[in-house]
Order: C-alpha cells, then structure tokens, then sequence
C-alpha cells in the first residue's frame, strides 16, 4: 500500500499532540511520503517550548538508520528529526525504534488532524469516508487558519469551508446564480487545477445542494467552457420555444458538444441562466450603484451568445433574450407600420409592439422602444376620421392641446428615428412621420383659414368663445384665490402643447394633483399675433393684449393683482438663482412664504433652447430639463400654493433638409412673421390683437417655413403648435378641497385614446366646448363658419371605456358574491360597493391600471389622498393578504385572476 502524502503542517500537527506524551524524545518515525513542496526543516510549539523539526523522506531501512546517525551526530539536543517512511515495523527492527516516539512508526489519522485544525473534538462520521476531502482541507487551510465550528465537525460544515476557499466565494453555500456569476472570474481556473478527486467530490455536493443545475454548470467548467456558461443557457432555452425549426434545433442541441446532460439538469440549467439575466436587467433598469456594471454584464453575455449563434448558423431573430430578437422584433413593428385610412393594420402593429416591449432587455433600451412606441401611436392616429372643415379657434386650440400635442410628442420622436435601426426600419418610421405630418399640416392650413377670419375681430371684450392669453390670469388664476391661499404661476416661455403634455405627467409624480374648469380635459388659450415673447408673454402677465419687455411685464403683473387687491412679485431668471448654499433667492422664498401674494416666476428654458440649438436632437423634455421647475414645484407644495403652469407661446421645430428660406427675408423681423403680401403657405392677419406690423403681418401657417437663419426651432407663426398657449393647474395632493369651479383632472383624461391601451371600440371624435364664462354682454365676433356642433374635432377620450351592463359586469358579480358582504360588513369605512364595482370594471376595461387619482375619482372620492382612500379599499378586496389591489404611490394596479379565485367568480 503506498503511504500518503504529507506535509509540514500535518507532521506539525501531529508532534503537537503527539510529543508532549514524551517531550525527550528527538526522533518521531511517520508513515508516509513527504510532499515535495513541503518545508525540510520548520519549528512547532511543543507545550512551553519551541522544537525544531527536521524532515528526512526515506524509504529504506539504511537510509533510515543514516538520517538518525547523522541528527545524533549534529550536536543539537533540542531538535526532533522525523523520518517520513514506508518501511514497516518488522522491517527497521528494535534498533531504530527503540529511540522512536512509541516504539513504533506512527501513523497518521489525517481526520484528527483535521478535526483539531477545525478546534473540535471529533468529525462527522461521513468525513473520514471522504478521503478527498480529508486531503483538501489538509492542503487547503489558509494562513490563518480554519474557523472554529463547534465540537463536532460536520460533513456540511468541512465543504462549505473548502468551497468558500477553493471557490473565492464569500457566500460558503452558493445558488446557481452565485456560481454563474462565479463562472466570469478566474474561480473556474482554479477549479480545474484541483485534484480530479475533490473536483468530483465538489461536483457531487453542489449536486446535493443546488440541484440539478449543477451537473450541467460543473460539466461545462471542467471541460473548459465557463466563460461560455451563459451565452450557452441562452441559446439552450431556444429549445422550450414555440415553432423552432428542425435544423434550429439540431444546431442548439450540438453546443453542448459531448457534455452529457438530461433534460432535468439542461430545464435547470436553462432556468437558472435566464434568472441571472433577469435580475441583473432589474439592477441595470434600477439605476443605483452598479447599475453600470450590471449593464455591461447583460450586454457581453448577450453579444457573445449572438456571436455563438451567428457562427453555429442559429436562427434567433424572435429570442426573447438575444440583441438578435431585439433587432428581430423591433423589424416586425416596422413591417407592421401602414399608414392607412382605416384600423385595418392596427392590431398587427399592436401585437407587434407588445412582442417588442416584452423582449427582456427592452426595458435597457426605452430610447429604442419609444421610437417603436411612437410609431404605433401615430399609426392609431392616422386611422382615426379626420374632419374636413375648419372649427371655431377656440375648438380647435383646445383639441390641438389635448390631442394635436401628443401627435406632436409622437412626431418628435419618430424624426428623431432609432439609432441602431436597420434601414427597413428606418424607411417605415420615415413613411409613418411623413404620412402624419401631411395631415397635421392640413389642420394647421384648415386653423389658419378660421384664425384669419376670427383675428379680425377677436379681443378681450369679444374673444369668440377662446380663452385669450391676456385673459389666463383674470379667468384661470384670479378664481384659486382664497383668504390664506395664492397660486404660484409658472410661465415656462416657448412650451408647446408636446412639451406640456409630457411636463404634466412628471409633475403628477411629485406629490400634485391635476385640476380643470373643463371636466373635458386641459384648457388652452391663445396667443396674440404674432406668437413671439415680446408680444405674447407681455400680454399674458399683463392681462392686456401689448407688447413690452421685462419692466412692462413686472408692471402689468402687479397692477393686475392690485386690482384683485392682492400684493405680488414677478421674478424673471437673473432673480430666481440663491446665494451660496441656497437654490431659491431669498426674495422668491419670501414671497412664496407670504399666502397672500401671488407669485409669477418665468422660466426661458425652452425658449432658449430654440435659440441656442439645444433641441436639436432631443425626443423630449424631463422636468431637470427645465431650470429650477422641480425646485419651484416642491417649494409651492410645501407652502400649499396651487400652481399654474403656462406657457406664451408655442414653437415649431426645424425639421427640414433644406437651406432655403421662405418668403422674403428683408421684410421679416423674426423668425416667423413679416410684412408683406402672403405666399404659399402663408396668410395674413390683421385685427386689434395683431400687435406688431401696424396691425397687419403675414404668418405662416407652414411649419417649414422660416425667415431667418437655421435654428433648433421657431415661434410667431400661425400653426397651432405656436397658437396654442397649454394652461396646466395643479393642487398639492392630499385631502384637500378643489377650489370652486375646477374638477379632478385623472391623468387618463389627458391623454387621447390612441396614445395608450388598445382601441375601444368606438373612439370618440369630438370634444365638448370650453366651458361658458360669465361675461358682461358684449359683441360677438362675426363668424360665418359653420358652429361648433357642425365641426367633429377629434379630442381626448374619457378616462376609461364605458362599462358593460350592470348584471353582466366583473364588479358587479364581485359586490354580490357572500365573501364581498362578509368583507364589507367588517371592514370600518369601506367604499360603497357601487362605488367599488365601478372601479373594478373601469380597472378591466382600463388593462388592469389606472392612476390613483382616476381610482379615487371612480370611488367617488376625487380629491382624496389616493394612498388613504385605496387603503381602505385593499382592506376590502385583499382578502387574507393577497394583493387583489395593489398601490405603489402612482398606480392602481388590480391582480383579476387574484380577484376572480377570492371572490369565486369562476374562470377568468
């Protein structure tokens, strides 16, 4: 039988317990080899004292008598020679061994040893039949030693010990998803530098505790393909998709090469791989710390899996994983892009786009589907009716602010195209923009050809119907006035209808409610002519129809207040910006600190940004986008103010290739008006709310058109995007009263059907008038258009479908089922289950979600905390806990399978 191997560490081991039995002794006979790599001569703590051993491997009975002579010979009384042997007792005879340690050659109980290096008394039984176990935590105690585990060393305890070691790991008893991390270190290397033995007796423990997924994982490392671990499992998991080909299915089966798996271990395997993936995107999407690196970890696993696949000629151009899928799918959307008179190609461009956004790293990429997105959503758009004659100004303002703005929205991004997109996709983008921007421009020409008419005659005693922009701070603001409180109007210069769509919904998520006078949706006023700052701006803090500058507008802001008998403070940018250590100016945190003035701060953001190129490029606006907005909001919400976002003007932006400019650029003192006779194009508008050009100037109604030279966009024209002046209030959320004469507005109410959800199944296609105001009599403009209830305008949709029949409905068969009366009954201020019944089926008709403003309002509670009156209501519903209604602070979100089995409702 050969001896085993030994070291210095287990010879040392073994003299500490072995010697202070006899401490003169100066010879110890081992049985076994000594290592190599192991220390000839080193001390060891031998009671009180310390020993010098020296190491003699010999294997002879001569030369072991040799060794023995030679350490008597040295002089040295002290020392301890130790002849690692495997010459047997019988053999050395009495001559040597009567000057052994015992008589005899001792051997090793590599258990012992392990055991005492653990500091406990015995080991599990199921250790000493592991031989390669025992030999790896002999070779691979680290320098400090193995921790103290208790008196008896478990099996369990020895190997999570190794592994931590042998596998770098801090987590001693690793997951699949910490060994698949595990396989992109140099973990894997070490691994197979290992005795076959412990790498089998490693392989079988993680077999017994992390189940099948081991097998495959550690087959795969030994064989060298551990970088590859991942890329392999995403390409394996083609096999459980549905309708891969044949020839696919040989080309995944071969990967794997001559790996043995079982269709157990491969499911495991597969599992595991794609769960990894999956909670790295969740920490990528998150943002946060490591978010980077999990991205770029996401990303290289990807590519090279669409490398392996490109190589073994694996189709993947629908993986739900793979860039290849991505690029795959985002390519049936475009294919399913027709821009057509009726919804015929609708639902294969939605399904198209569903597929696309449940792609897993879609959610890495919103830029890319956005794009997608915006597409669909102008497909939508140009299936709707469109009307062939020209509304009254004020209808068709209002329509282009709650629904011409977010096909604006929509263009901005489908210009700005997909970056990585292949030229298919780019060409059908291009062909939807194109299709949709010849329709907006024939409401643009329809609009000029009512505004040219109405401008002659329009003005503050007379304004036909229209929220005049000299007229918001008399009409909108003056009414939220009350004793203790004054609003916080915040002109953001040059926002278009786009830019306040997208601005609204950011603001709802910081803590605001949205209110309106129209329950229709968001008012909008008019701009004077032309629509420049000068003009517009002036006219709307004055609350006359002029132009000025900054001097005139502080002035006219505070006389216009005076005359409410309120105090107030206009703030333009070079007063806004704080001392050190301050983002808001003393004089503005004074002011908004006082309830009985009214603040006017103005915002040139957006306006410079067409000026200075900044929006070239862009698809959108973030409120961070907007100087000191978000610092403004949160500094009105916490002194309670309401706030009126509105704008002086729209803009247009550049989006022709041409270098020409249009009309004749001599006669034109801006961008988008001069004087002159109109061309195509353009029209001419004269009327006492013309302010420039003696009352008379050309605009044009074309956006492509300009006078001046190329800049990121334009305002002064007659297009409805410049037109448009979107009047945007809010309240601070909570249980708080909505001033007399406004409404709730639920987000859903804001946005046009098309633009979320699927169709219902008969979209509206008009809008209601602006509300009537109470006026003095007065003369009414001359209009010999056809009127309003002549002229279908399409419009915001209301927040959800209309519901089913009652008896038929999901929250009507909930409310009279015995488990909603139990609940009912014990539950303190539960809603009324009408109440309750209706936000069920306004929740399904709506896909499950609504904000919590809309659920508020459905229960009929508008104006509530969402957070307090949903509580009560997931009382109600959430039976022992189970999320039939669930809450996140902006969303109302119902579980129907959830509500359907505790409610009893049968199959869903």
């Amino acid at each position: 039988m050969t001896p085993p191997e030994v070291d210095d560490r287990t010879l040392g081991q073994l003299l500490r317990s072995a010697l202070p039995r006899d401490p003169n002794r100066r010879l110890v006979l081992v049985h076994g080899r000594y290592a190599p790599a192991a220390r000839a001569s080193f001390t060891v703590d031998v009671g009180d004292t310390i020993r010098t051993v020296t190491v003699a491997d010999e294997h002879s009975v001569l030369g072991v008598l040799d060794a023995w002579q030679q350490h008597r010979d040295s002089g040295d009384d002290t020392s301890v020679l130790v002849v690692t042997t495997g010459v047997p007792d019988n053999v050395l005879g009495w001559d040597v061994r009567g000057h052994a340690l015992r008589q005899r050659t001792l051997t090793v109980d590599r258990a012992e040893i392990v055991a005492q290096r653990f500091g406990a008394g015995e080991v599990e039984p199921r250790v000493r039949r592991e031989p390669w176990l025992l030999d790896a935590l002999l070779t691979a105690e680290p320098p400090d030693g193995w921790s103290r585990t208790g008196p008896v060393l478990t099996y369990a305890a020895a190997v999570r010990a190794l592994v931590a070691v042998r596998f770098g790991l801090d987590d001693a008893a690793p997951d699949a998803g910490t060994l698949l991390e595990w396989s992109r270190t140099t973990g894997p290397d070490r691994f197979v530098a290992l005795p076959p033995a412990e790498q089998d007796g490693l392989a079988r423990w993680l077999g017994e505790t992390v189940g099948p997924f081991a097998g495959l994982f550690t087959r795969l490392v030994r064989v060298g393909r551990a970088t590859d671990v991942l890329p392999l499992g995403v390409l394996v998991s083609l096999i459980d998709e549905p309708d891969v080909p044949a020839q696919t299915m040989m080309a995944v089966g071969s990967l794997l090469g001559d790996v043995v798996s079982d269709e157990r271990s491969r499911d495991a395997f597969v599992t595991a791989v794609l769960g990894t993936l999956e909670r790295w995107i969740v920490h990528a999407e998150g943002g946060g710390l490591g978010a980077a690196e999990a991205r770029d970890r996401v990303g290289e696993v990807l590519d090279r899996a669409d490398t392996i696949a490109t190589a073994r000629g694996i189709e993947a151009d629908d993986h739900p994983f793979l860039p290849s899928g991505f690029r795959g799918r985002l390519a049936a959307v475009a294919a399913a892009l027709t821009p057509q008179p009726d919804d015929t190609g609708v639902p294969a461009a939605l399904g198209a786009l569903d597929r696309l956004r449940e792609h897993r790293i879609a959610r890495l990429l919103p830029e890319r589907v956005a794009a997608a997105e915006m597409a669909v959503r102008l497909m939508r758009w140009l299936a709707l009716p469109e009307p062939t004659e020209p509304g009254p100004v004020a209808h068709a303002v209002a329509a282009h602010l709650r629904i011409g703005g977010w096909v604006d929205r929509a263009l901005t991004a489908v210009w700005a195209g997909e970056v990585s997109a292949g030229a298919a996709v780019g060409h059908a983008f291009g062909r939807i923009h194109d299709a949709a921007r010849v329709r907006r421009d024939r409401q643009d020409q329809r609009f000029a050809t009512r505004l040219r008419s109405w401008t002659e005659h329009a003005a503050a005693a007379a304004p036909g119907g229209a929220l005049l922009v000299e007229s918001v701070l008399d009409e909108v603001v003056a009414p939220l006035l009350t004793e203790n409180d004054a609003p916080l109007v915040i002109v953001v210069d040059g926002m278009s209808a786009a830019v306040a769509a997208e601005l609204g919904e950011q603001i709802l998520d910081r803590g605001w409610t949205e209110i309106s006078r129209d329950d229709a949706g968001r008012e909008a006023a008019v701009a004077v002519v032309p629509s420049v700052t000068r003009a517009s701006r002036t006219s709307l803090l004055a609350g006359r129809a002029r132009t000025g500058d900054r001097n005139a507008e502080r002035d006219g802001f505070t006389a216009l207040w005076n005359r409410h008998r309120r105090g107030a403070v206009l703030l333009h940018k070079s007063d806004i910006a704080g001392a050190a250590g301050r983002r808001l100016s003393e004089q503005l945190v004074e002011a908004l600190a006082d309830p009985a003035t009214v603040v006017g701060v103005v915002l040139n953001t957006v306006d410079d940004a067409l000026d200075h190129g900044r929006e070239g490029d862009r698809t959108g606006w973030r409120l961070a986008d907007i100087t000191y907005l978000p610092d403004l909001l949160d500094a009105a919400r916490s002194y309670g103010r309401p706030v009126v976002v509105v704008s002086d003007h729209g803009h247009v932006l550049e989006r022709s290739t041409a270098s020409e400019k249009g009309g004749d650029g001599a006669a034109a003192p801006s961008a988008r008006w001069r004087t002159g006779t109109p061309g195509e194009g353009e029209i001419e508008l004269r009327g006492p709310r013309v302010l420039e050009g003696d009352g008379r100037v050309v605009v044009p109604w074309d956006e492509s058109i300009r006078y001046t030279n190329r800049r990121a966009g334009y305002h002064g024209g007659a297009s409805l995007a410049e037109m448009t002046v979107p009047v945007l209030v809010f309240v601070p959320a909570g249980d708080r009263p909505v001033p007399m004469g406004y409404a709730v507005l639920p987000a859903e109410s804001t946005r046009p059907d098309w633009w979320n959800g699927r169709p219902t199944a008969s979209p509206p296609t008009s809008v209601p008038a602006p509300p009537a105001r109470k006026r003095k009599p007065a003369k009414v403009v001359e209009d010999t258009q056809p009127t309003l209830d002549d002229m279908p305008v399409p419009a915001a949709v209301t927040p959800v479908p209309p519901a089913p029949p009652p008896t038929r409905t999901v929250g009507r068969r909930v409310i009279a089922s015995s488990r909603f009366t139990a609940q009912h009954a014990s539950v303190r201020r539960a809603p009324e289950p009408v109440q309750v019944a209706d936000l069920i089926d306004a929740l399904v008709a709506a896909g499950g979600e609504l904000t919590g403003t809309a659920a508020v309002a459905r229960l009929g509670r508008a104006g509530r905390d969402p957070g307090i009156v949903l509580a009560h209501l997931q009382r109600l519903l959430n039976v022992e806990g189970y999320p039939v209604i669930v809450f996140d602070g902006r969303t109302a979100r119902l579980d129907i399978d959830m509500l359907y089995l505790q409610f009893g409702l049968g199959g869903s």
